[in-house]
């Protein structure tokens, strides 16, 4: 049996019944938190409630339509696109300097077209090449678990709100933790059919019973899907917003995408690393066009850049389903919502410690297949250090002060911001660095 047999269920070009696709799409859909970052930016700028029901409705259409170009044209893998995180403070500076959306969607558009012209001209599958090896990619892949695991628990778990203690997050996530774990694994212990049920449905199935859970406790509410309306439209450039182009803030979006290629690839990496399949230059350079051409899409309605979520990879080695049918599927669930407002506010009212429980199990698997990537290699006391000192960074920059952190240059703001970029950059200064050892 091939390796990937023993690790999937269902291959990336095999088909699979739409109905089986839409329940596994809606989940991808579920455990990716997509409106974090629009809700985020909404509180940071002050939005109207129009407005930032407007910038979270975008982004639901952004991702789909990024999601869609992906998935069937250029990079071909298992992955949706969301909004990436990585930008976010970059953008509240530049709406706060310009007091106007359109700038920052001016800066995006100039950004993602220099990101296509680098993905058609080749030179960035010779970065990869060079600068990117196992080791290096394999970190990567740790880094990204392990940043986004603080997340999980500090803005899901850790919290209280909506009628719920801390306490009672607490408890809600480890509920819907251990259901995934318990209907992912059950199917080692039972029929073949069964455990096709259970293992590809495991996430949905847990997020219904922690949000059942959640109900019971009375933290979870209704109201707001009541009262929203049932169709409305995302806000959308040129509509909406009057486009605008500054010098200041188009260089500061080029350096931001120069950082979320190097996050984007690490997610290229842990998909392809759970299907045991290696990408090849080809792919990487197509899904450069790719990356450029969603966040073009993602700007012209509205939506800020976006990138691959990790988080796929995750719920791919949890399911065992990588079929692509089911990204094309899920990105069709982002265009819907992106229209249907009674739907977002469904997604949106699952409790946030239920998304916590399966985000922190997503976060590890990410982290335990980085972990697979490198396991193999012979390790020397080089390869303890070009592994150890990026997750020594990373974590440095998970924990920084904020005080300290807004202490530092603007450029240097964004880039400690994110932890995966500095982590990946570290990663491939070490490889060149650290001299191969010569028996």
């Amino acid at each position: 049996m091939s390796k990937k047999n023993r690790h999937l269920t269902i291959g990336v070009d095999e088909d699979i019944p739409f109905s089986q696709s839409a329940i596994l799409g809606l989940q991808h859909i579920l455990a990716m938190d997509v409106y974090v970052p629009p809700f985020i930016l909404a509180t940071a700028l002050a939005l109207s409630p129009g407005d930032a029901a407007g910038l979270i409705q975008s982004t639901f259409l952004g991702a789909g339509l990024a999601s869609l170009i992906q998935v069937l044209f250029y990079l071909r893998l298992p992955v949706c696109q969301g909004p990436s995180f990585i930008p976010l403070g970059a953008i509240i500076g530049i709406y706060m300097g310009s007091k106007n959306l359109g700038t920052v969607l001016g800066a995006s558009i100039v950004g993602a077209i220099l990101v296509i012209i680098l993905g058609y001209s080749g030179i960035y599958k010779y970065i990869v090449r060079n600068f990117i090896p196992s080791i290096v990619s394999g970190t990567i892949i740790m880094i990204v678990g392990l940043t986004l695991l603080p997340s999980a628990f500090v803005n899901n778990i850790y919290i209280e709100g909506n009628g719920l203690t801390m306490k009672q997050n607490i408890l809600l996530a480890f509920i819907t933790a251990a259901s995934l774990i318990f209907f992912s694994s059950l199917g080692n212990y039972i029929t073949s059919k069964l455990k096709r049920i259970f293992q590809i449905s495991s996430v949905i199935i847990s997020l219904g019973i922690g949000t059942f859970c959640a109900y019971l406790m009375g933290g979870f509410s209704t109201q707001a899907i009541k009262d929203t309306s049932f169709f409305s439209m995302p806000k959308i450039l040129f509509l909406d917003y009057d486009i605008h182009f500054e010098a200041s803030a188009i260089i500061t979006m080029i350096i931001i995408y120069m950082v979320l290629l190097a996050e984007t690839t690490g997610t290229w990496y842990a998909v392809s690393s759970v299907m045991v399949k290696p990408l090849n230059d080809t792919q990487i350079n197509r899904g450069v066009i790719g990356e450029g051409i969603g966040c073009l899409l993602a700007a012209l309605v509205g939506a800020t850049p976006v990138t691959g979520y990790s988080t796929n990879a995750g719920i791919i080695s949890i399911t065992g389903v990588a079929s692509r049918k089911v990204f094309v599927v899920a990105s069709g669930w982002f265009i819907v919502l992106s229209f249907l407002g009674k739907l977002s506010a469904i997604i949106n009212s699952i409790p946030a410690a239920v998304i916590g429980g399966v985000f922190a199990v997503v976060c590890i698997i990410i982290l335990l297949n980085g972990f697979r990537v490198v396991k193999n290699l012979d390790f020397s006391e080089r390869e303890l250090y070009i592994i150890g000192v990026p997750l020594m960074f990373t974590i440095g920059l998970l924990f920084i002060p904020a005080g300290l952190k807004a202490s530092a240059p603007q450029f240097l703001q964004y880039l400690i911001g994110s932890p995966i970029a500095v982590g990946a950059i570290v990663a491939i200064i070490m490889n060149k660095l650290i001299p191969i050892e010569k028996y």
